[in-house]
């Protein structure tokens, strides 16, 4: 069993710079001669001086409402994608909606090295749990687990009891999905008498890891980790461990260029202050040039005890923006607007996020003539592809807030 995942992940951090934009003015010089919107996008950048961070911070950033925008213009992927390399592949769809094409080769996502440093290995049987149709959560980590070596049992999501019995006879070592549904499975087991100790490892994504969970899953003898991901860019951070505790923060895949930005400016802020991440992926079908992912964090300037040596990241530190994460599932503020133009006499509607036992909530609050709540409810469903509750309430603060997540990430 090796350390690590390979020889990348300990290079010098000048020795990485260097690998990552020695190429960079041709990947560039590449991505513009076979994918239409770079080329419009680029059309008046000197691409052959773009060979620092510093000279990348010049360059727009893509963010994805513009991404939306272009690909509601022009469907599916509003030409930033070379689809001549889609062949064999899957197309996705996200929450918005956002269309994302699944590149060709292994690992597409690269998410392989995030589960080697959660301690999975070649041979292990892994209960994947998480969605498999429509958005590439389900891909993303089967294609990793598979690099690696392992052995997938697709669970996808929901048929908790068939899960259970899955498991139960499976014996998996190891569990892969959102970080709450793991404790629902394991309550659902000790409801059914099951055993379902045979798991020891987990790797969890598309949701909050908060400490208590950690702490529960230990106690019941279960190391899990998490990583972070999006549909557009696949793995792009994980924790990581040094003799047997965890180390602080997330270290930054390999193969990426990763800025913290502030808001609004898109400059890069000083290394421990709060921004916006903002990610450029090499991904030669679906290459992504500082795509703001909307999500904040702040680089710790510390090396990791672990030796790994790329940029270390203090997680997930909320949205830049109010698109939320919840149950897995992104939700746009547009969503909301989309609900309230769609059901007859409803004028405003925050949506509220927050936790009940252990587990995401949503309650919608709306103001309007004449509403019927079970209706807004279905609507709400069908918009977010998410269930949640409806409180028709007199009025909302005027504050601008569409989406409110409530959820305490320190507890």
């Amino acid at each position: 069993m090796t350390e690590y995942f390979d020889a990348l992940e300990t290079r010098s951090k000048e020795e990485r710079e260097r690998d990552l934009f020695k190429s960079f003015p041709d990947f560039l010089k590449d991505i513009t001669k076979r994918i239409p919107a770079w080329s419009d996008r680029f059309s008046s950048v000197d691409l052959a001086s773009i060979t620092s961070r510093e000279k990348l911070a010049s360059l727009p950033v893509l963010r994805k409402p513009e991404l939306m925008e272009a690909q509601a213009a022009k469907p599916p992927f509003g030409n930033f994608v070379d689809t001549s390399l889609l062949a064999g592949n899957r197309i996705f769809m996200s929450p918005g909606p956002v269309w994302e094409p699944q590149a060709p080769g292994p690992d597409p996502w690269q998410a392989a090295r995030s589960f080697h440093a959660a301690g999975f290995r070649a041979g292990d049987l892994v209960h994947c749990s998480i969605g498999f149709t429509m958005t590439p959560g389900g891909a993303i980590l089967d294609e990793g687990i598979r690099a690696l070596g392992g052995i997938v049992y697709p669970a996808g999501v929901g048929g908790t009891e068939a899960q259970v019995d899955a498991a139960a006879t499976l014996k998996p070592v190891a569990y892969a999905g959102t970080p709450d549904y793991l404790q629902t499975l394991l309550d659902k087991a000790e409801e059914l008498g099951k055993d379902l100790s045979s798991i020891k490892h987990a790797f969890v994504s598309g949701g909050a890891l908060f400490p208590s969970m950690r702490e529960a899953y230990a106690a019941r003898g279960i190391q899990v980790m998490q990583g972070y991901a999006t549909a557009d860019i696949g793995a792009i951070a994980h924790e990581t461990m040094h003799e047997g505790n965890l180390c602080e923060g997330m270290i930054i895949n390999e193969n990426l260029i990763v800025e913290i930005v502030r808001p609004g400016t898109d400059d890069p802020v000083e290394p421990g202050e709060v921004g916006e991440m903002v990610v450029t992926s090499f991904n030669k079908a679906y290459p992504l040039v500082r795509f703001g992912t909307g999500d904040m964090s702040a680089v710790i300037e510390e090396a990791s005890p672990c030796g790994r040596t790329n940029m270390r990241i203090k997680g997930w530190m909320g949205r830049a923006d109010q698109r939320t994460k919840i149950k897995g599932m992104f939700v746009d503020p547009k969503q909301i607007d989309e609900l309230v133009k769609g059901v007859d006499g409803l004028e405003r509607a925050r949506l509220v996020v927050s936790r009940e036992d252990s587990k995401d909530v949503m309650n919608l609050q709306a103001v309007g003539q004449g509403l019927d709540a079970e209706t807004v409810k279905e609507k709400l469903a069908s918009i977010a592809k998410l269930n949640g509750r409806v409180e028709i309430v007199d009025s909302l603060p005027n504050d601008g807030k569409v989406i409110d997540d409530q959820r305490d990430y320190t507890a």
